[in-house]
């Protein structure tokens, strides 16, 4: 595996990966300061089976319950976080879990005091942690009640997937190689400063559809032109060649010409892709850069890195029919996944069958040979 280093560190050992790890490992010891000192078995026993990152999530979803709980229960009204132990879940009714629900989808943050919001995706996400973090301890036999499983988890409802049609995409490639004869002053110096690198990212997502993680976590010496592949570390740590065609390569090869007149700072020496700042570029950043291009393009359409995303396993599987190729290259564990997100494609499909098979051949018309 290729060196990947991060701003924080001048280590050329330590790759990009093993740094944001330990970056997130740091940060979650942080945030398990703030829950109950008895959660942090949970959070030892999911390390073996989910990345940092994963478990951060959980934490703030936690953490959220258990503030609701000192806010909202008179019988925890003087306890503070540090003062809660593990049998304070056997006191939890299935009523409790259905209050916390309601809670959910308007609470003050703890943070900021800030008004929080959730919809379906984020009020499953919590109680599937909620769920998660009491399977623990009843498969421990710590407590022996589980409430969480007798309410019924939030229904999603099927979100219309956004992607770009295939004028479309022509037409966001093309804005970006050309929308500097629209440009003066220092728009215009910006954009020659960026052109190459943001036609190669977007060129690269379009081209091979790796998430937007994987694309800032790319080293030069992970792009192969002699096999057409770029080598990527998918969610979960594990490696994996993804192989681009001709138009991936021009874009990447013109931008690596360019980059050859970049300084970078110091540990950023490896990194791919670049910032105006000259580190590596980063998530946020790409996802600013695809929306503004995008914006030029359609209207109509909130497209986000994920989206150019979705836009190449769709014409995947519109060339192939292989819904266990698009589930592959994508990275998808489960290929139900896949099948869920480009299902309204095996409609085309299935239109197409209604003027296929005929009941009865057309007759003769009368007076004809």
């Amino acid at each position: 595996m290729n060196n990947k280093t991060n701003g924080n560190t001048n280590n050329n050992n330590i790759t990009y990966h093993e740094q944001v790890t330990i970056q997130n490992t740091l940060k979650l010891r942080e945030i398990l300061k703030t829950l109950p000192p008895f959660a942090k078995d949970y959070f030892r026993a999911m390390e073996p089976v989910s990345s940092a990152k994963t478990r951060i999530s959980y934490a703030y979803d936690i953490r959220i319950f258990f503030h609701f709980l000192l806010s909202e229960n008179p019988a925890l009204k003087n306890k503070q976080m540090s003062d809660l132990t593990v049998d304070l879940l056997d006191q939890i009714q299935a009523i409790d879990i259905e209050e916390y629900m309601e809670y959910l989808k308007v609470y003050d943050s703890a943070e900021d005091d800030r008004l929080q919001t959730n919809g379906e995706r984020g009020l499953k996400r919590k109680m599937s942690a909620l769920r998660s973090f009491y399977t623990y301890y009843y498969k421990r036999e710590m407590i022996h009640t589980n409430p969480t499983l007798l309410v019924d988890m939030p229904k999603l409802h099927d979100k219309e997937i956004i992607r770009l049609d295939a004028d479309e995409t022509a037409e966001l490639l093309d804005y970006i190689e050309n929308c500097g004869n629209e440009l003066c002053g220092q728009k215009k110096v910006y954009y020659e400063k960026t052109k190459y690198r943001d036609l190669a990212i977007v060129t690269l997502l379009l081209g091979t559809g790796i998430r937007v993680s994987e694309c800032v976590g790319l080293d030069v010496g992970d792009v192969d032109f002699k096999n057409g592949g770029i080598r990527i570390v998918r969610k979960g740590g594990s490696e994996m060649m993804i192989y681009f065609g001709e138009e991936v390569e021009a874009a990447l090869l013109k931008y690596l010409e360019y980059r050859k007149n970049i300084t970078p700072v110091a540990g950023h020496e490896n990194a791919l892709f670049y910032s105006t700042q000259r580190r590596r570029i980063g998530i946020q950043a790409v996802e600013n850069m695809v929306k503004k291009y995008a914006r030029e393009v359609t209207t109509t359409k909130k497209i986000t890195p994920h989206k150019l995303r979705s836009t190449y396993g769709t014409s995947l599987y519109r060339e192939t029919g292989d819904i266990y190729l698009v589930a592959d290259v994508l990275g998808h564990k489960d290929v139900n996944t896949t099948r869920k997100h480009y299902a309204a494609m095996d409609d085309d499909r299935r239109r197409k069958a209604a003027s296929v098979v005929r009941l009865r051949e057309k007759s003769t018309p009368q007076g004809g040979e």
